[in-house]
């Protein structure tokens, strides 16, 4: 069988078993069931159980491990019970599960939000045009290709205008390449076209950049070109943050030195013991790995990741999908917002109000220079833009279905960035007509004549003149204004050279759109103002209309603030660095001018986002620090390249996230601080009594206190709401350390005070059970049940401290009920563990008297004034600083 780029279109259609007007969708549901989505396969996901055992092979378990088994060898030779080794092995499976359950929450958080930017694609089916997810594409499918679309499927072409697609991923070619909708010949001596080759063939994972055109689907998931080299894309690594990527190494050092504390522990405790016996060097080991525990903070890995994924959730409730998490962590730090006009301040809702021209003539050029149409309820479909156009002329009883019928498309030049216009060629009975729509004052550059009152006139540099004085007019109302022209061809032009048919137009009259501001973007823009936020608008709009809209959202105050692509020409990119703060909006752009920008304001040291829907702003979304995809007007070529999509093209949606990033990483900063000063407060709690003699807390209390009154309070601050004032102060600096701002100097402090007062319960716990005041030694069981208490109480306690790092806990109007649940699960198992006798035992408690335990929630309770009013000193000193 001869393969389906040399045949004709009509033998492919009847070898797929389908037509042009597509698949009914009963074929299509078959076809699915047959051949399954449409969809590569991805890397094979871990097991349960792979999981688990990965969780079992962190370090920090692999020390409970050896320390379980030590337990039991030491309980063993003193013939005691197994509790201890039994309660490790516990906590080692629950950490490990409770790693594997939150890894998994995690992971499906991102999975819920990659389905939320799922690719789509336009499908013909039953003759009649569909938006459809990418996965449901069966071969014999037909879809519609423009540019900026993904190619969902490999397909062969039926229909080609001008199109381009870029296939560098499969063939390496970096140019994209033409395609056209005729069979390509074989020859005895070529029997195979090498696939870079078929121009009237398209594969999955290219994209278009260039035209338009239609293909039916002859291959779909791993049957593609894309799915024969699907292995070499599955194995992708996780991303990591730089925040974890730091932490982690955080993580390293500690462990490294909690070793070598470890070790000068071990060796200090058999020095002062003066025996080497078995015994005494297994109790002695116990002791050091008390310490590892106390120190290593095996819960900051997985607070962060669940943190970072409930983060990215709440953004996507709140219309901003993340694609990538290194974008939350950026987000605190954005100091520019590069924006589009249409449709991301403004609502994209074009109404035509207002034209000048002569009108028949006008509307059609309007409706059939254009790829939008009338559906079987009258209603425009398409870019609103275009749609605007095709309502217009609707309006003007000049429906489009009727005109193509009069006056069929035979060719066309798509709308063009650079070129700034759009040409249609159409058959008439004269001959051919062409109609061109487009900025006006690129138009008029291209007219030699104008048509008033079905005449045509020579067009004088007076009455050009004018015409931009009317374009103005409107563009100064705050109007978009698109200009059309014809021009009439007794044959059709035999180049697709722009130069050649948009030259020697008769100019036909102009359109007025109104596209109303969002509502809610002035209040957003000042919100970004208070946060030290610039916003920059960048639109291919007349200046006049650009700065009308600009003004009324106080993102400039004059005129002289605004730029156009001309003037941006004309300086170099040293002089657009130096002079980039000078301006706010940016009129008459191509794309080429998106990437000076965003290169201008990084060369400044700014943090720059940058918003794009076209196919050709990929570049600037890349070179941005967060490039921003439009997911209702977007092409899949700027979605499949940002970092966030926003999935209501809303302005105000970039600074809810915004506002959103920096909750998330303050909230992260409250769980690395609570985290930390809890671990530094058990190692030097357990360092100092080992100096001074006596055993604060075994290894089980420690593993307790890090699994349930450290990790869930943790967690319970990753949920905390956002800070009144966090959009009122500036963009937080990407080189400052997550220790900045006092942070590790809260955490010493904070750990020392923690250990201070666990210190004093365990003696003033040993002297209410001896009767007298005595230093401890060895020992004592109340001692260690009043420091066991107060240390978790104390730790709970001191979580609601870190809601804020210099706010009074008592001036935060809201509350963190999950954090009230943390405190009150924490205290119930605490309590659980010292009174139910079985418990008690097995954690080698004893019980307390009435007395012992207030006196331990007492202590337990002086973190919060004492943090109080440091707190207090800390904000008067800043005051006064």
């Amino acid at each position: 069988m001869k393969p389906l780029y040399s045949q004709s279109i009509d033998e492919v259609l009847q070898q797929l078993q389908t037509t042009a007007s597509g698949l009914t969708d009963q074929q299509a549901a078959e076809r699915l069931r047959q051949y399954g989505p449409n969809r590569l396969a991805g890397a094979a996901k871990p097991t349960l159980l792979q999981r688990f055992v990965a969780q079992l092979r962190d370090p920090m378990l692999l020390i409970l491990l050896v320390a379980a088994a030590v337990s039991g060898l030491t309980n063993y030779l003193a013939g005691e019970s197994f509790a201890e080794a039994i309660i490790i092995l516990v906590v080692v499976l629950l950490n490990a599960g409770l790693g594997v359950f939150q890894e998994s929450k995690a992971e499906a958080a991102i999975e819920a939000l990659q389905t939320m930017t799922a690719a789509t694609c336009k499908v013909i089916r039953s003759g009649k045009q569909l938006t459809l997810h990418s996965d449901e594409l069966v071969p014999g499918d037909v879809i519609v290709l423009e540019a900026g679309d993904s190619v969902p499927a490999d397909g062969r072409l039926l229909e080609s205008a001008s199109l381009k697609i870029e296939e560098a991923a499969l063939t390496g070619e970096s140019v994209p390449a033409g395609k056209m909708a005729a069979a390509l010949g074989l020859t005895p001596d070529r029997r195979e076209v090498p696939l870079g080759d078929r121009k009237n063939m398209c594969y999955m994972g290219s994209a278009v950049v260039y035209g338009r055109g239609k293909a039916v689907v002859t291959a779909t998931g791993m049957q593609t070109e894309m799915g024969k080299i699907a292995g070499a894309l599955a194995g992708t690594k996780d991303e990591q943050t730089p925040l974890q990527r730091r932490l982690e190494e955080l993580g390293r050092t500690l462990s490294k030195l909690v070793l070598g504390i470890c070790v000068f522990i071990f060796v200090f405790d058999l020095a002062m013991a003066g025996s080497f016996t078995l015994q005494n060097v297994l109790s002695t080991f116990m002791v050091a790995v008390s310490l590892a525990v106390a120190a290593i903070p095996e819960g900051l890995a997985t607070v962060v990741t669940v943190v970072l994924s409930i983060g990215v959730t709440n953004m996507s409730k709140r219309q901003a999908v993340i694609r990538r998490l290194t974008a939350v962590e950026t987000l605190g730090c954005t100091q520019v917002i590069c924006t589009d006009k249409t449709g991301t301040l403004t609502q994209n809702r074009m109404t035509v109000v207002e034209h000048q021209g002569d009108t028949a003539a006008l509307a059609t050029a309007m409706a059939l220079c254009n790829d939008a149409h009338l559906n079987s309820d009258g209603r425009a479909e398409g870019e609103p833009t275009e749609a605007a156009l095709v309502a217009f002329a609707a309006a003007q009883g000049l429906p489009k279905g009727q005109l193509e019928a009069e006056r069929p498309r035979v060719d066309e030049l798509p709308f063009d960035s650079g070129r700034k216009m759009m040409s249609t060629l159409h058959r008439v009975n004269d001959g051919f007509i062409q109609y061109t729509k487009g900025a006006p004052d690129v138009i008029l550059q291209r007219c030699t004549s104008y048509r008033e009152n079905g005449t045509v006139h020579p067009l004088t540099e007076a009455k050009r003149a004018d015409l931009l004085a009317q374009n103005k007019a409107m563009a100064d109302r705050a109007l978009r204004v698109l200009a059309a022209a014809e021009r009439r061809w007794t044959q059709p032009p035999t180049s697709h050279d722009s130069a050649d048919w948009e030259r020697d137009l008769c100019y036909l009259g102009l359109t007025g759109m109104m596209d109303p501001v969002r509502p809610e973007v002035q209040a957003a823009i000042a919100q970004c103002r208070q946060a030290g936020i610039r916003p920059v608008m960048i639109t291919g709009d007349h200046k006049d209309t650009a700065v009308a809209i600009a003004r009324q959202l106080q993102i400039i105050d004059d005129p002289s603030q605004a730029l156009t692509g001309a003037e941006l020409d004309a300086m170099s990119d040293e002089e657009l660095a130096r002079k980039v703060q000078q301006y706010g909006v940016y009129a008459r752009v191509q794309p080429e001018h998106k990437t000076r920008i965003v290169a201008a304001w990084r060369q400044q040291g700014a943090v720059t986002a940058m918003s794009g829907d076209g196919v050709n702003d990929a570049p600037s979304l890349k070179m941005a620090d967060i490039g921003i995809g439009m997911g209702v007007t977007g092409t899949d070529v700027t979605k499949n390249v940002a970092d966030m999509v926003l999935a209501d093209d809303n302005f105000a949606t970039i600074v809810a996230a915004v506002e959103e990033g920096r909750r998330i990483y303050d909230n992260i900063r409250k769980s690395i601080q609570f985290l930390l000063a809890s671990n530094m407060s058990e190692v030097l709690g357990v360092f100092v009594a080992t100096l001074l003699g006596f055993t604060l807390l075994n290894p089980v209390h420690l593993l307790f206190i890090n699994l349930i009154t450290d990790c869930f309070p943790a967690l319970a601050l990753g949920m905390e709401k956002g800070e009144p004032d966090t959009m009122q102060r500036p963009p937080r600096r990407t080189t400052e350390g997550i220790f900045a701002g006092g942070l590790g100097l809260d955490i010493a402090w904070q750990g020392m005070l923690i250990a201070a007062i666990t210190l004093v319960s365990y003696i003033l716990g040993h002297c209410m059970e001896v009767g007298f005041f005595e230093m401890p030694r060895g020992v004592s069981p109340d001692g260690m049940t009043m420091a066991f208490l107060t240390m978790s109480f104390c730790e709970v306690c001191h979580s609601f401290n870190m809601r804020s790092q210099r706010k009074s806990l008592f001036s935060l109007h809201s509350h963190n009920p999950v954090l009230w649940g943390a405190m009150a699960g924490s205290l119930v198992l605490t309590t659980a563990v010292l009174e139910i006798p079985p418990l008690a035992a097995m954690f080698g408690f004893t019980p307390v008297s009435l007395p012992e335990y207030l006196v331990a929630l007492a202590l337990a309770l002086l973190i919060l004034p004492i943090v109080e009013l440091v707190k207090w000193f800390q904000r008067r000193h800043a005051r006064t600083a």
